[in-house]
């Protein structure tokens, strides 16, 4: 009998070499990380409490591993094969984002793992952009952007092959796997040389940056590889310490005692020489490095709550005012809990035994007597509005003429080839498994 490596092993493999190969481009994604490491070391030191249980080392390695990457895509047929590549590893699409409504022209989802023991070994993700050529408003521009595309292939011949065998096969064996690892991460490698000469790249560039970026280059090179910190206040304060410049402000909601959703920040974008097809030179700004804290899944009513008080005025100092705006969110766990705000996940105390006749009608009587004990859900994807900014403050102040759109994702689903899975669905079913586990008995 064949023996296939799992998805999430594939999955493991190829997020380390991806993060090696990015070391070597990016030097300041390796000092990024080293930032991290030590903020995340004393964070855990100063809160012991953190990963306290016996079920730490999981917790431990997932917080070393996790990543997120951000690739930008120029057409249909590139997502397209683009999902197959990642439904290897077990990365599917999950959720729509819309970044035209600020600008940025392209529509977006994320590939990651969805089940909660995939996740645990490596949450990698990628947040995936297709370029959106409607919101070109310069007919013949968009027409040559066609065009080029068109006679691109960012896949190497066999890396095509080989997601024909696994898919004939239903899965890789080991060799095939390591090979699939090597021949996928030429997708996402860095190339200095552009497919286009110095006036094509001026007229992408002026029509907007991340056109440029999508359109310039051989493939979708990963512009950023994101670790995840535990205090992001701390990573960004001592950023400039480490010859690191970080964008101005962090992405999300305010500092809090219970994080919620997801905080980013970034450094800049780095300037990098480039050669073009007619031999002239030039520089090209698109790669960056980026840091994430990731807190409390919302439900459908927290995240509600959450939109609209960001997108309340804030009066003076923005930070201030964010954190005013949203002292009207609840910021204890007991509270979110009870006003069904967040996700938990449950499970029986260590040495604790469920009372025979105990019913899911007990569930706050049995957290309130330490039988149960209910834990936050991570939240593992994104935010439209906190992407934008992040897309933005690497982009330049030049943000070119490229129209703003509205959402999409029927076309966006039709260009990906099945429908994205919407996130709270997910969410609700790590949180109703955990509550299985424990009440359903056979």
């Amino acid at each position: 009998m064949t023996r296939f490596s799992s998805p999430d092993a594939i999955r493991d493999a190829f997020s380390k070499a991806m993060s090696l190969m990015y070391q070597q481009e990016v030097p300041q994604y390796r000092t990024l990380l080293q930032l991290v490491k030590e903020v995340n070391a004393r964070y855990l030191q100063a809160h012991p409490e953190t990963f306290a249980d016996a079920d730490s080392a999981p917790e431990l390695n997932r917080l070393a591993v996790e990543r997120h990457g951000a690739i930008r895509l120029g057409k249909a047929q590139e997502l397209a094969t683009m999902r197959r590549l990642f439904a290897v590893m077990g990365m599917y699409p999950v959720s729509y984002y819309d970044l035209s409504a600020a600008g940025v022209p392209v529509h977006a989802t994320a590939f990651r793992p969805v089940d909660a023991r995939s996740l645990q070994y490596n949450p990698f993700r990628v947040f995936t952009s297709l370029l959106r050529l409607e919101l070109i408003d310069d007919d013949g521009l968009k027409q040559k952007v066609s065009q080029i595309l068109d006679q691109r292939n960012i896949f190497t011949p066999r890396l095509l092959e080989l997601l024909e065998i696994g898919h004939a096969q239903q899965g890789l064996t080991a060799a095939q796997a390591d090979e699939f690892v090597a021949e996928a991460l030429k997708t996402f490698q860095w190339h200095s040389e552009a497919q286009v000469d110095g006036a094509t790249y001026q007229s992408l560039l002026d029509q907007h940056r991340l056109i440029a970026d999508v359109v310039s280059f051989k493939g979708p090179h990963i512009n950023h590889l994101t670790p995840r910190t535990l205090d992001i206040d701390a990573v960004q304060r001592q950023m400039p310490a480490y010859q690191i410049v970080p964008k101005e402000s962090i992405e999300g909601p305010p500092p809090r005692r219970v994080p919620i959703l997801l905080r980013q920040t970034s450094f800049k974008a780095l300037s990098e020489k480039i050669t073009f097809t007619d031999n002239s030179e030039g520089r090209h700004t698109a790669r960056f490095g980026e840091i994430e804290q990731r807190g409390l899944a919302l439900t459908p009513a927290g995240r509600a709550l959450y939109d609209r008080l960001l997108q309340q005025p804030t009066a003076g100092d923005k930070a201030a005012g964010l954190a005013a705006n949203f002292a009207a969110f609840p910021d204890d766990m007991h509270e979110l809990r009870r006003q069904k705000l967040g996700y938990f996940s449950y499970r029986l105390s260590t040495g604790a035994t469920l009372p025979e006749q105990a019913s899911r009608e007990q569930l706050q009587s049995l957290i309130d007597d330490g039988t149960i004990e209910a834990r936050p859900v991570v939240y593992e994807d994104f935010l439209p509005v906190s992407a934008a900014g992040i897309f933005q403050s690497n982009l330049g102040s030049e943000r070119g003429a490229a129209g703003k759109g509205h959402p999409n994702q029927l076309a966006f689903e039709q260009a990906l080839g099945c429908a994205v899975i919407d996130e709270f669905s997910l969410y609700q079913q790590l949180e109703e498994a955990s509550l299985a586990a424990i009440f359903d008995r056979p």
